[in-house]
């Protein structure tokens, strides 16, 4: 029988989908996190014992005295032991979900009901949705919506739905035809009859398949934390896969808390909404005898006081205390981060969490919100590259994480190495005898049960391991355990104390090595790859968002001794207290944090120079390189405790105030051939500090569509096509006397238009040419920023009319060096990188005109250490 390869063509249709129904996706997203934000924001709103006596009243009104009681205590247990915002947030999954289901469920149910044909047409899909294994729903729920809430939502709401859907019908269909006879041959409309005879007879079914789509959302939700969703589900998920049984045990037991309440209350519920429910309460209520006390049950106008009351008493406490929200703790030398998000994801490896929960501690230190998430490594990179999680700490780049790298790379930033090189291997007890490389593990397959015990199934090293490793040592036969990396050290443990044999999955560095006496197995074969490094990765746009954070990580460095001790600090401190570890080894190493998060400006406190106070004229023509160094050096000066002012003025009249000391420096003077006659002009009233910037191009340049244009002797057969003219900038600036004395002359060129105009008018102009793909010729020089954002072609130059490059010069008045002896000594030796200088350039066009300084101080932010290097102060 033909292979039928169903996997590919589901693959085939979500790559589709993908692409085409992004728009409804993003929608659901919305609108999905949009309810779930407003449920959890009521529920976790107020203080957790008001909000549990929310719960208790609702308890004794629905069952009585006695379990409203047992309500509030168990709330109180949540509470006690910290698990109350996590339980809330489950909670909030559960009703969101619950009411989608409910909402789509009854209505699917009734007309099952009423018609055969619907009936049997959803009976196999109910099957399938209820007997497909649930994990399953939450990959295309990740894929679809990354992780976090929502996957978990909708894969809540399929699982659920189909006993809402069978009770429903069920009920209807169990409802006494003669009465449904009865009613039509009174002359009943059908859907009257629906509404008043079959409905409320039928609502005890549907209200336990409402019972049961609860229940089945409360377990599905916990599942979902697997998939980044909040609440209990997270915390059970983290617990298992650290075997962490104090935590699991906490958890579990609010899940069973969080049960019982929905089932007892949703099951109770039936008696206040259905006829014959009141009327069967109202019999219990008349043959209590003694037990009237316990079995009281207060009217709905009293319980709706009673939770108004304290709704009332929470939201009072919420408003009182809101004064006090928000405020940073972080002294402002340090608030970089200004409160600002950052959310980073993490593989419970151990490397994986030292290094996350020491940023978590860093990032704080500077003011900014770091938002923490467990993933398996899958869900996580998925995540990254929908730009739902911002950072993670442990990419093993290039073998380990290949595969996720190749599929999402181009949607993610290296941000560099910060450990390695690694290695991964297959380990065993050193008291194991006779098995030191992996071509010793054939012929003891017995010994070992046939066993390797491996980590989880979406890390690179299990991909690794079962398709190299095993077919290059013939392993085939053995059974790869796809377990979690806490199960494997638990394995491990367990064997080692019982001196049995194990295999298990380990990498270095890695704690383990230093607990137990272990032997890395030799790969002759070379199958594990050569070693990785450990990488931090960002979402596509983060370095940009965040100049500074990726700034750091790009600096990030750890030494293997400090990695290891971090990792046995937080193991030995145990789950829920990972951050005070980090801190506990911070103490011990003093200048750490300094080091991997320095400060802006090099410090909190910013250091004066020796002619702090003294007010500088900073001079500038539009010109990018021009107005970026320019901002840059206000901010630099400023930190140094100078008083500088910027003022913009086109070449001529710049040159031309130095030389009459109305203006102390400038730093765009391009010589010794485009600003040559102004320094000729001015020279001897000037001082050339020196060049910080070179060598420099002048070049006229044509869009890259203008395939038959490679060289300024082109242009002249070419006149009529740019409507023979050339896009100048401002008439003052050199390189426009150049190109009207000498440029235009050798190519004859002196028929043409130059338009004197603007940097900003030319490049304005360029823009709309190449949107339109019509030809233009501009001036431009290198390097400029419009090479990286547009495709141009730089007109070749054989005559060398443009003549040889220019360096950039720093010109200050003639007594510059005497007035500001300290600054002039920074200025000697300034320079910027060809990368420095077009990010800085860049940066400033983003911020827009008007906000030049602030986004120079964005740039300095995401270098830090620049205004040390600029300006250092000694002494």
């Amino acid at each position: 029988m033909p292979e039928l390869d169903l996997g590919s063509k589901v693959e085939s249709a979500v790559d589709w989908l993908q692409s085409h129904a992004g728009w409804l996706f993003d929608a659901a997203n919305t609108v999905l996190t949009g309810m779930y934000d407003g449920v959890n924001a009521v529920l976790g709103g107020p203080e957790p014992l008001l909000m549990a006596g929310i719960f208790t009243v609702v308890a004794f009104w629905l069952r009585g005295l006695a379990p409203a009681v047992l309500a509030f205590l168990g709330f109180a247990v949540i509470d006690a032991v910290g698990l109350w915002t996590e339980s809330m947030e489950t909670l909030s999954m559960v009703l969101v979900s619950a009411a989608i289901t409910v909402v789509l469920a009854v209505p699917l149910g009734i007309w099952a009901a009423r018609n055969k044909a619907v009936s049997t047409g959803i009976r196999p899909v109910l099957d399938f949705m209820q007997t497909m294994p649930a994990m399953v729903y939450l990959i295309p729920g990740v894929v679809f919506f990354s992780v976090g809430v929502t996957p978990g939502l909708i894969a809540t709401v399929i699982f659920s739905m189909p006993p809402g859907v069978r009770m429903t019908e069920l009920g209807i269909r169990q409802v006494d035809g003669e009465l449904v006879e009865a009613a039509e041959a009174f002359g009943t409309t059908p859907g009257h009859t629906l509404r008043r005879v079959q409905l409320p007879l039928a609502l005890p079914t549907i209200m336990a398949g409402v019972n049961q789509v609860i229940m089945l959302a409360l377990s599905m939700v916990v599942i979902a934390g697997m998939a980044g969703a909040d609440g209990l589900g997270e915390t059970v998920y983290n617990a298992v896969t650290r075997v962490e049984i104090g935590t699991g045990f906490e958890s579990g037991l609010a899940v069973v808390i969080l049960a019982m309440y929905l089932d007892r209350m949703t099951g109770a519920l039936n008696q206040r909404v259905s006829p014959l429910g009141r009327r069967a309460l109202a019999k219990a209520a008349a043959t209590a005898g003694g037990l009237k006390l316990l079995q009281y049950r207060p009217g709905t106008a009293v319980a709706t006081v009673g939770v108004v009351v304290l709704a009332l008493i929470a939201g009072g406490m919420n408003i009182t205390s809101s004064d006090d929200d928000g405020k940073a703790d972080t002294a402002a030398s340090t608030n970089v981060g200004k409160g600002r998000k950052i959310s980073m994801g993490y593989i419970p490896w151990d490397e994986g969490i030292a290094s996350t929960y020491l940023w978590k501690e860093l990032l704080e230190q500077r003011g900014y919100r770091p938002e923490l998430k467990q993933l398996d490594p899958g869900p996580l990179f998925s995540a990254q590259a929908q730009g739902q999680i911002d950072l993670q700490t442990d990419a093993w780049l290039p073998v380990t994480h290949e595969s996720y790298w190749k599929q999402y790379g181009d949607k993610l930033e290296d941000l560099g190495s910060w450990f390695g090189p690694t290695s991964l291997e297959l380990s065993v007890p050193s008291y194991v005898e006779g098995i030191d490389s992996l071509e010793d593990l054939k012929d003891h397959k017995g010994e070992f049960k046939g066993r390797i015990i491996g980590i989880e199934s979406s890390a690179g090293m299990m991909g690794i391991l079962k398709d190299k490793v095993v077919k290059e040592y013939g392993l085939e036969d053995w059974q790869v355990v796809a377990s979690s990396t806490s199960s494997m050290l638990a394995e491990l443990q367990r064997s080692y104390a019982k001196k049995e044999p194990v295999v298990v999955t380990l990498w270095s560095p890695h704690w383990a090595y230093s607990k137990y006496g272990l032997k890395k197995l030799a790969d002759p074969k070379k199958a594990w790859g050569s070693g990785d490094g450990v990488h931090t990765t960002a979402r596509k746009g983060f370095s940009a968002d965040e100049p500074t954070v990726a700034g750091w990580m790009k600096n990030f460095k750890m030494t293997e001794k400090e990695l290891t001790s971090l990792e046995e600090k937080i193991t030995d401190a145990g789950q829920g207290k990972e951050q005070d570890a980090v801190r506990a080894w911070l103490k011990e190493h003093p200048g750490f944090a300094a080091k991997a998060a320095p400060l802006p400006g090099g410090g909190g406190a910013k250091q004066q120079g020796k002619d702090a106070g003294k007010a500088v004229n900073l001079g500038y023509f539009p010109w990018d390189e021009a107005i970026a160094a320019t901002y840059l050096w206000q901010n630099v000066l400023e930190d140094r405790g100078y008083k500088p002012t910027v003022k913009q003025l086109d070449p001529g009249p710049l040159y031309a105030a130095m030389a009459q000391g109305q203006m102390d420096v400038q730093f765009d003077s391009w010589l010794p051939t485009t600003h040559e006659q102004y320094m000729t002009k001015y020279g001897d009233k000037l001082t050339d500090v020196g060049s910080w910037y070179g060598p420099t191009s002048l070049e006229l340049s044509v869009p890259s569509y203008m395939k038959d244009i490679k060289s300024l002797e082109d242009l002249k057969s070419h006149k009529g096509e740019f409507k023979g003219k050339i896009i100048g900038i401002e008439a003052s600036a050199g390189m426009m006397g150049i190109l009207k004395d000498k440029v235009v002359k050798e190519y004859g060129l002196e028929d043409w238009d130059i338009v004197s105009s603007s940097t900003a008018s030319m490049l304005a102009e360029l823009d709309r040419a190449y949107k339109k793909k019509e030809p233009v010729v501009v001036t431009l020089w290198s390097p400029h920023w419009a090479y990286a954002k547009y495709g141009l072609t730089k007109l070749a130059d054989p005559k060398g009319a443009w003549g040889k490059g220019d360096e950039i010069h720093t010109v200050g008045k003639k007594d510059f060096a005497a007035d500001f002896p300290e600054f002039h000594g920074w200025l000697k030796h300034f320079k910027l990188s060809e990368e420095e200088l077009a990010s800085l350039e860049a940066e400033i066009i983003d911020g827009g005109q008007g906000n030049e300084k602030e986004s120079a101080r964005h740039w300095m932010d995401g270098h830090p250490g620049i205004v040390d290097r600029l300006a250092p102060v000694t002494g």
